[in-house]
Order: structure tokens, then sequence, then C-alpha cells
């Protein structure tokens, strides 16, 4: 688990603060509108600092991790669902919250670390460790979500390959993919062979050279 803690403070929008105009005018103040929903409350919309929220995205964990927004005294306990940038320059442009609901499970998309890889026999054969996923969702209690799923690959030799099911799972936490009926436990990561590519022996096929084929002018001077 996680020993972040990430705490926003927003202001609540009213319905003239709302659309695109507002969202741009909003911007302009250094604020990124945003919403909060799900559980048995109505949608909250709010404005959040756009310094505090840069701030707060540099952080992995940010993503993966049961967030604390205070709105007008009122304290929301939420995780990030969408996050929309500017197409060019990459500032938040706004934001979903999912309310958590204590009790409630929540699927989330986790990141998946892989861990081990310098010490691990294939690596030091030559081969080439090749990783099939960045994150995997989860399903668990907020209380449960991992920051991160670790998978060790020290002990990968040649040839190897793990899947989903081979990810080492927090107490209370369960591979979304793993539990549906139609699921496939697909493959994460694999050690695939080096890849050789053929040297060219320029020495070499110059001494299979003809002397016929070496112009006059050339003999001579080697004599």
């Amino acid at each position: 688990m996680s020993t972040n803690h990430f705490e926003l403070t927003a202001v609540d929008r009213s319905a003239e603060q709302q659309g695109k105009g507002a969202s741009r005018r909003l911007r302009k103040q250094n604020l990124v509108p945003a919403i909060i929903y799900g559980g048995n409350a109505e949608p909250t919309t709010i404005a959040l600092k756009t310094n505090e929220l840069v701030k707060a995205l540099e952080f992995e964990a940010f993503f993966s991790h049961v967030l604390k927004i205070e709105v007008n005294g009122e304290v929301h306990e939420a995780v990030i669902k969408d996050l929309q940038r500017h197409p060019a320059k990459g500032f938040p442009m706004h934001v979903d919250f999912q309310r958590i609901v204590k009790g409630q499970t929540i699927h989330m998309n986790v990141p998946v670390h892989f861990v081990g890889k310098e010490d691990a026999p294939g690596t030091k054969n030559g081969g080439v460790l090749s990783t099939l996923v960045s994150d995997v969702e989860v399903i668990c209690l907020p209380s449960k979500l991992p920051e991160y799923l670790e998978v060790d690959v020290s002990k990968m030799e040649i040839g190897d390959t793990y899947r989903l099911s081979d990810i080492v799972l927090p107490e209370g936490t369960v591979i979304h993919e793993l539990e549906l009926e139609d699921g496939t436990d697909r493959t994460i990561v694999n050690m695939q062979p080096p890849t050789v590519e053929p040297v060219e022996d320029d020495a070499a096929e110059a001494d299979d050279v003809d002397a016929d084929e070496v112009p006059a002018t050339e003999q001579n001077d080697e004599e």
C-alpha cells in the first residue's frame, strides 16, 4: 500500500460556471474544471487550482490512490477516472473523479513494475526482456488499493514467459480480466533470444578477390 497522501482543495462551481465558455474563463484564472460523481450523491462540479493539480500529477501514485478533495469544508474521497490534457501543450483541461463508497469495491488500473531485469539469467546471456503491459485493472476495496503491482523477473531464462496469473497480488485484490468468464490469462512479459545481425567481413571479402580482377596498375603498385 502507498504511504503517499494526496489532498486537494477545490471550489464548487455553480450552474453559471459550466460550459465551454465558463471553462475557458476558469483556466484563465489558473483553475481546472472537474467533476466528482458516483456513490449515493449527486455529481459535484468543482474547480481545482492548476498548480496544485499539476504538482500532484507528477506522482505515479496519484493515478492509483484514494484522494481527498475538500470542497467548501466537505471532504470527498475519490479516485481519478479520466484526465483530459491539452493536445499540444499537455496541461490538464478537465478531470473526472469517482466518489468512493466505503465497503464498496472499485475497479482501477494500477501500474505494473518489472524488477530484477539486470539479475535475470536471460539478460546475462544476451536475452531481451519484452514487457507487454504497463498497467492492469484490479478489483478491490478502496482500503486495499495497491499503488502498483510488482513483478520479479530476476529468475527469467531465455524463452521464459510470465502471465497475468503470475502477478503476486495483495490480499483482497483480484485482476478483473481473470475474473471474467471469457477472460484470458495473457502474457505480460517474456525473455526473447538475442537478435544477432550478420557482420560483413570486408577483410575476408578482399582476400577472396582473384588477382586477375585487380587492375594491372594496382598489381604493379603492389609489386
